[in-house]
């Protein structure tokens, strides 16, 4: 596979974390940076001590002084990949209502997300392909990151199902399945097959699953017309006088 140019990899949106740290640790987190730009552009299995030397301007020994290993520093790559999900996805939607409004805001921040990777991306769907069947510590570093990802997710629906918004039969495993594949499909239909309009049909695939699980009245609430709420003002039954 051809490696990117510099320039393109210079593109790649860096983390928005203002780190201050001592020298040794700006060193590793700048090496961790350029090195996660080549992982998005090439993949996990194209990282290399030398790329990322060259990509920082370091020399080999310095890059290896580091990490001491590509596997190392190939896992590095998998958490700094994570916080940055956290921190994009995750965190944000916390500060929103629990329930449809925090799911939503999930949903939302995801998809945000994926429209840059589209371009750009994305580490657990590439690193999927690379490790599926290549057991060892890139792996599992792959694994509990999503594993942990999906259970937030999978937590999100639980909430949202408990606070009455969706059925109370509803499979929070399943409706989480669901939201995912639509993440997945969008990658495979808009990066692989550029096919135009998938960003919108995922979009409307998340308002089918709200729909098919949720409870009608959360999920879509109808206000009332003015002629309905005169109506149903008269026709309450006035308060006996104390």
């Amino acid at each position: 596979m051809p490696r990117p140019s510099t320039a393109a990899l210079k593109a790649t949106p860096a983390s928005d974390k203002v780190r201050v740290l001592p020298k040794g640790r700006q060193t590793k987190a700048v090496i961790v940076d350029a090195a996660l730009s080549l992982a998005s552009q090439m993949g996990l299995e194209g990282l290399s001590i030398g790329a990322v030397a060259e990509l920082t301007q370091m020399s080999k020994s310095g890059v290896f002084a580091h990490f001491g290993s590509r596997e190392e520093l190939q896992i590095s790559v998998v958490r700094e990949y994570y916080q940055r999900f956290e921190q994009e996805v995750f965190f944000p939607a916390l500060q929103v209502e629990r329930g449809l409004p925090r799911l939503r805001a999930l949903f939302a921040n995801w998809m945000q997300r994926v429209a840059v990777e589209i371009q750009s991306g994305c580490i657990f769907i590439s690193g999927a392909a690379e490790f599926d069947d290549r057991p060892g510590p890139v792996r599992d570093a792959l694994v509990g990151s999503v594993k942990s990802w999906l259970g937030a997710l999978d937590k999100a629906v639980a909430l949202a199902r408990d606070l009455g918004e969706l059925r109370a039969d509803t499979d929070a495993r399943q409706m989480a399945f669901e939201i995912h594949g639509l993440i997945l499909a969008l990658h495979y239909e808009e990066r692989f097959l550029q096919n135009p309009g998938a960003i919108r049909r995922a979009e409307a695939g998340f308002e089918h699953i709200l729909a098919r699980y949720g409870n009608p009245a959360a999920v879509a609430p109808v206000s009332p017309t003015p002629a309905r709420k005169r109506v149903s003002k008269i026709n309450q039954p006035s308060r006996p006088k104390e």
